[in-house]
């Protein structure tokens, strides 16, 4: 038994679940499996179905790597089921898992400490269609409750709002409809309450969507992002505050827009990054020196 393996104990890396997500936390837990398994941490997959509380239960596990993306997972709903199994984790706790995945509270609250955030319109019914028209086109239909760019639709034209909030709809009784910010995509990993360096996304499809972050080729990540270095900063300062207002702790990433002005714009919390070969957390990881492997030790040494 190896030193890392006598600190954490019998490890449970939950993945797959029942989300729209669950292929890609299969790929994010095998990646963290293997990883683990090298370094010579006795680490177990289970894919957390209906009965994921009762083989946690009866596994002698001492703590648990959540690899889950989505509803069930990212949602304080597995937090809350270790909580009473005394069972630590990774990743944030109830409050701040629940927060984050909820994208309208999260806007909320970016609000009330006066954050960034765009503009937002919250359409549950056809007849709040209308209110679009007080944000200016092009705006960003998204469920409230998914990752991934699941369900979610650029809309240029007023006539593709209706189709757009249809197809949002079938993932989320509540879908948000955001204004767009033209300008450069960037994220911010966060590990143990630091920043990693920023990256830079551009992508030659309408936005950042499923393609893109999953199985486009064409993809570009940029590590050195290409701000100047105090412009950088600023931006892992907001994310870090973005981050802890939301409740969010352990490790996870924020998502940002700049617009032609320089100003940057808070989109997103995610408390479970994925961890596949197209994943943002440990590209900006490598560019801080720190290798997969080492990366997701130091993630579980996070769980409490």
């Amino acid at each position: 038994m190896n030193a890392l393996s006598q600190q954490f104990g019998k490890v449970a890396v939950l993945m797959g679940g029942l989300s729209a997500e669950r292929d890609i936390s299969l790929l994010t837990g095998k990646a963290v499996l293997s990883a683990l398994l090298e370094k010579g941490v006795d680490a177990v997959a289970i894919d957390a179905g209906k009965d994921v509380i009762e083989k946690l239960s009866q596994g002698n596990y001492e703590r648990v790597f959540i690899a889950l993306h989505g509803r069930g997972g990212e949602d304080g709903t597995i937090q809350g089921a270790l909580e009473i199994l005394s069972l630590p984790y990774t990743g944030s706790d109830v409050l701040g898992s629940a927060l984050s995945m909820d994208k309208l509270r999260c806007k909320q609250l970016w609000q009330s400490e006066a954050l960034p955030t765009p503009a937002w319109k919250v359409l549950t019914e056809e007849n709040d269609l209308k209110t679009v028209e007080a944000l200016q086109l092009p705006v960003m239909m998204k469920p409230a409750h998914e990752g991934s760019s699941i369900g979610m639709s650029k809309v240029v034209n007023a006539e593709d709002i209706k189709q757009a909030w249809q197809q949002a709809k079938k993932y989320d009784d509540s879908v948000i409809a955001e204004q767009f910010i033209e300008g450069a995509e960037y994220t911010v990993a966060i590990l143990d309450g630091e920043a990693l360096p920023v990256i830079k996304l551009e992508t030659d499809n309408d936005f950042y969507d499923f393609d893109a972050k999953y199985q486009s080729e064409q993809t570009r990540y940029l590590c050195p992002c290409g701000l100047s270095e105090e412009q950088e900063q600023q931006i892992q300062a907001l994310a870090l505050k973005a981050f802890h207002v939301a409740g969010a702790s352990g490790w996870g990433r924020v998502d940002l827009m700049m617009d032609a002005e320089g100003n940057a714009w808070l989109i997103e919390v995610n408390t479970v990054p994925g961890m596949t070969s197209h994943s943002l957390v440990p590209m900006a990881a490598r560019a801080a020196g720190l290798e997969f492997p080492e990366l997701v030790v130091k993630i579980l040494a996070t769980a409490a």
